[in-house]
């Protein structure tokens, strides 16, 4: 009998597993995979390390002076120090629309000086924007649920601007088409125009490395190849888990942060009606380069294109949407050292269905023809350096589904978040992306919050 079992080894139930030990809890998390991390993973391909899922971390500036934002929040709650996450902050982003670039740093002054000059008459609307959205702190209150792009348009009446603005946020973030709640606009608008982009030297594996190590110093148990078969419930609480290998275990408390809709057809009962599944996944090329793309005159770390005034944030009818997309270059960031290898990776919205129709020869085949498309509308936004690419990795929503067991290979998870992370059994809850907090440290805060919620409180 455990105090806490939680389902998953991602960002999320690390931190839940270790706030929970922290206070002399005896926990358990299980990962069906042979990795941690879920979809931000890593994996090694011929002598290199690629990073899944991490392009930046967010939250970079939070105010430590004032111990306020997330960032502090999250390292006061895991106890981790400021420098064991060796950040380094990015050099600069752009957002790239046809004859209009916005560009951005950590120090939120050069975006409103980019919006100055390219929409003067929107600049007083965007710092009355910034002064109204909820704060960190003001989540789950009213009004959290009401349409971004509602709340936006009683600002801003520059449609372009309103687009540009909304691309960066809903490719980080967007669990569902075209919109996403005025709450989680507020907490991706801070976390990326406020306080910016950063990265670790050695990307998402020194971030994973250390939350295990933390949790397992404090006596957590982690199991791998520990799949759940189901959860066993009796009356309205959870009785056991059974695991996919036919072993039980019991835990007074369950945390899942495998999704809202997964976690309720571990269930085993009927899925709910108010459940839908999520819809939007992506896929993802990574090309290694035999230089670094600022030697090809690319500095930007993050650009977010689309190639028309209107932008299209919806699951597409084909196998891949190229008509926006994200190129992310690790080496451009503001480290100490070189990164070595010159890295590019483009995202772009993909179909899960279509991908998954395909036998594996035509799949084998769509990806390949998919990764020249993909490199081919990225260089319109930035300097051709097919030239250059020794070597070439790519996943697709069957990659995402597989990886982090979400239906359609959704990113985000379901379009309806469970801020309060409860379930209709009184000892299970739900932290992580369908609990409403995205991206690696919206999920760190998630298992904190939901540990803290639930878990610390007799």
């Amino acid at each position: 009998m455990y105090d806490a079992v939680i389902i998953g080894a991602g960002m999320s139930g690390l931190a839940a597993g270790i706030r929970l030990a922290h206070f002399d809890k005896k926990v358990c998390i299980l990962e069906k995979h042979t990795t941690i991390g879920g979809l931000n993973s890593f994996y090694r391909v011929n002598g290199r390390n690629y990073d899944v899922g991490l392009h930046a971390v967010t939250n970079y500036l939070s105010d430590r002076a004032t111990k306020r934002g997330p960032m502090v929040r999250l390292l006061r709650q895991l106890r981790i120090k400021w420098e064991e996450l060796s950040l380094a902050p990015q050099v600069g982003s752009t957002i790239a629309f046809p004859n209009v670039r916005l560009d951005f740093t950590n120090d939120f002054e050069l975006f409103e000086q980019q919006v100055a000059q390219e929409f003067p008459a929107q600049i007083d609307n965007l710092r009355r924007l910034v002064a109204d959205l909820i704060d960190y702190d003001d989540l789950g209150q009213v009004g959290i649920e009401t349409s971004a792009r509602e709340v936006v348009g009683r600002y801003i009446d520059d449609p372009l601007l309103v687009e540009m603005i909304f691309c960066p946020l809903l490719y980080y973030g967007g669990a569902r088409e075209r919109d996403m709640e005025w709450g989680q606009f507020s907490v991706m608008f801070r976390s990326i125009f406020l306080e910016g982009f950063s990265r670790p030297f050695k990307g998402v594996r020194l971030i994973l490395k250390n939350l295990v190590r933390k949790f397992k110093s404090l006596g957590g148990e982690l199991r791998l190849r520990a799949g759940v078969d189901r959860i066993v419930a009796q009356g309205d609480h959870v009785d056991r888990l059974v695991l996919e290998d036919g072993s039980e275990i019991e835990g007074r408390r369950v945390l899942s942060s495998a999704g809202w809709r997964e976690t309720m057809r571990l269930c085993e009962g009927p899925l709910p009606e108010d459940v839908p599944s999520g819809q939007l996944s992506f896929i993802e090329t990574i090309s290694v380069l035999d230089t670094d793309p600022k030697n090809l005159g690319h500095d930007r770390t993050i650009v977010f294109f689309n190639d028309s005034d209107q932008f299209c944030y919806e699951k597409p009818d084909g196998l891949v949407d190229l008509r926006s997309g994200v190129i992310c270059s690790p080496n451009n960031f503001a480290y100490d050292e070189p990164m070595g290898d010159g890295m590019i990776r483009i995202t772009a919205l993909a179909n899960y269905d279509r991908w998954a129709r395909l036998d594996s020869e035509a799949y084998r085949l769509e990806k390949l023809r998919w990764y020249d498309r993909s490199v081919a509308a990225a260089v319109e936004f930035m300097p051709d350096f097919r030239s250059r690419v020794v070597d070439v990795d790519m996943f697709t929503p069957i990659t995402i589904h597989r990886f982090t067991g979400h239906d359609n290979g959704a990113v985000y998870g379901a379009p309806d978040k469970r801020y309060d992370g409860r379930t209709h059994l009184n000892n299970l809850y739900v932290c992580g992306t369908d609990q409403g907090m995205v991206g690696i440290i919206g999920s760190i805060i998630s298992g904190i919050t939901v540990a803290n919620a639930y878990c610390l409180r007799e």
